[in-house]
């Protein structure tokens, strides 16, 4: 019993420090050391001393990583577990050991120490290698060879470029930017000069690209029978050529027309779960040599998570135009619908577009996100559909309505909540159905048809509420002529707290007038003069209000209300 407990302990240890070691390459050092204690705490109730030499040794090199100050207690750790690892003669814990000090001593610059405890390292890696330490030993190695500093060697490790590659799996959707992502991880990887990600069309037999490092971004397409890239997509084989120019499928006009020298060529197909080729690695000009057999299983690696994020992201643009589409075609459907009930209605043609750009004009005022713009802007258009269920000779009489008339037409809010209702597929349309029937609510519950009131109004109804009231009484009708401005403006705020939400009207009020004055040339297509318009955007409706009422008005404020009336009457002269 005893026995199997401390194998469990065993298990469960080695486990942990897989954890941990996955945490540090996800540049996650604290939760990396959190896991090697608890990965200690298990090997000393099993009393294994070869796995407390690598938890001591793991433990001394993420204190390190954690911070550089804490070098003094990395080493004591690190010497504490090369004791147990000799005492133990075990290669697992003297492998990680060697490690954990050659990466000690590379970071702090001891290079030629640093390169013999990985020299030593790589030995041990050929007997066993239990923890996948031999591509960091060998590239490390490398890396010092060329003289890389410890910095550099991080960013260029090939594990490093593959766990960033990985994480835009989930991070990235652009496809664009996810190309560049990929070519450059890649690039540092694989230690080149350039590396492209090319994407193949199927359905166009053509291959593109957006990336060409060292070139302009710029997009690149081309027939699949064409070039390198073309050859690996149509044969699927893997091209690696040393000598670019003594190889006769390299075109050398392309070098010719930008300049480079192309020496030599890693060309690699990608291709997805179903083994079939979506695209193509074309990475240049190795930076010492030529690529070898470990940079193509390299490339291989790369190509497992570039392949899952090339689709999803191509997925993903699938999706958003399928929205798209969709989205135009719901927009031309509910315009379609507002135009129906400007046909039947000649005398408020308009105004449902100009309810629109109104309460758009304070949704900006108030900050609200786009979402919520959005459902309002789609609410404001429809708001009178249900117009389309009121008599002729009600909708378009002219002149005072009798009760028994104007009790018919209240009937239009519930008609267009019916209507709305009926077509409804979403949440978000329920929302829309709502707003849109509710803008003849007020705030005191004297409004029709649910006599909703105060915050029962749904926020986007109490915005219609405004913007519906003023372009009522700001447009010219058969009938009537448009009611002075000071009249409107004190509507709105005599009637604030009982028919409209004072909040929003104290918001709408403070709209400079530029802003309301374009939509008051919707109605007669009227031009604005750019320096009638700068000059009164630094003014308000408010503004516009204190100065008319006000009798000791300058001559300045006296000529910003007759500029902003010479407009709003629409008697403009071309």
């Amino acid at each position: 019993m005893l026995e199997e407990r401390e194998n469990n302990s065993i298990k469960t240890g080695k486990s942990l420090i897989k954890e941990a070691l996955n945490d540090l390459h996800n540049e996650n050092p604290a939760k990396a050391k959190e896991d090697f204690n608890s990965a200690l705490n298990c090997f000393k109730k099993a009393n294994s001393v070869p796995y407390i030499s690598v938890c001591l040794s793991f433990l001394g090199l993420t204190d390190y990583i954690i911070d550089k100050n804490n070098y003094r207690n990395s080493l004591a750790l690190i010497h504490d577990g090369a004791y147990m690892a000799d005492y133990s003669n075990n290669i697992t814990a003297k492998l990680v050991n060697e490690f954990a000090s050659g990466s000690l001593c590379y970071a702090e610059g001891n290079d030629k120490v640093a390169l013999l405890h990985y020299e030593n390292a790589k030995d041990y890696a050929h007997e066993e290698d239990e923890f996948s330490l031999s591509e960091y030993i060998t590239g490390r190695i490398k890396q010092l060879k060329r003289g890389e500093n410890f910095t550099a060697a991080v960013q260029n490790d090939p594990i490093v470029s593959l766990v960033k590659i990985g994480r835009s799996i989930t991070a990235l959707t652009d496809i664009n930017v996810l190309l560049k992502v990929i070519a450059e991880e890649t690039k540092n990887a694989m230690q080149a000069d350039r590396c492209t990600v090319f994407i193949y069309d199927k359905e166009k037999d053509e291959i593109w690209s957006k990336v060409a490092l060292g070139m302009d971004s710029q997009e690149i397409r081309f027939p699949a029978s064409k070039g390198l890239a073309g050859y690996v997509v149509k044969t699927g084989e893997t091209l690696n050529i040393a000598d670019a120019y003594n190889d006769l499928r390299f075109n050398k006009d392309v070098d010719l027309k930008t300049g480079y020298k192309t020496k030599t060529i890693l060309c690699m197909p990608i291709k997805n779960n179903n083994q079939e080729i979506i695209g193509a690695f074309q990475v240049l000009n190795k930076a010492n040599g030529t690529f070898t057999k470990n940079d193509e299983d390299l490339l291989i690696a790369i190509g497992g998570s570039a392949s899952i994020a090339l689709e999803n992201a191509q997925l993903f643009e699938q999706q958003k135009q399928l929205y798209r589409e969709q989205k135009e075609l719901f927009e031309s459907f509910i315009n379609t619908l507002a135009s129906s009930i400007d046909a039947r209605d000649k005398i408020t043609a308009g105004h449902s577009q100009r309810v629109k750009l109104y309460a758009m004009l304070l949704a900006d005022a108030l900050k609200l996100d786009d979402k919520t713009k959005e459902l309002i802007e789609k609410a404001a258009i429809l708001h009178d559909i249900g117009k389309i269920g009121i008599r002729d000779s009600v909708l378009q009489k002219e002149g005072k309505l009798t009760p028994e008339e104007y009790s018919h037409i209240q009937e239009h809010v519930r008609i267009t909540h019916n209507i709305l209702d009926n077509i409804s597929m979403s949440k978000d349309f329920r929302i829309i159905t709502e707003i849109a029937c509710s803008h003849h609510e007020k705030y005191d519950g004297s409004g029709y048809y649910r006599h909703l009131k105060g915050e029962d109004i749904p926020y986007g109804g109490r915005i219609l509420a405004v913007a519906d009231v003023f372009d009522a009484i700001t447009s010219r009708r058969h009938y009537r002529d448009k009611m002075p401005i000071i009249n409107v403006i004190n509507i709105l705020i005599k009637d604030s707290g009982t028919h409209f939400d004072k909040n929003l009207v104290d918001v709408f009020l403070q709209i400079s007038v530029d802003k309301i004055i374009k939509v008051f040339l919707t109605e007669n297509h009227h031009s604005f003069k750019q320096e009638d318009s700068e000059k009164l955007s630094h003014y308000t409706l408010r503004d516009i209000y204190d100065f008319s009422v006000n009798e000791n008005v300058n001559s300045e404020q006296k000529s910003i209300v007759d500029l902003f009336n010479y407009y709003y009457s629409g008697n403009i002269e071309e």
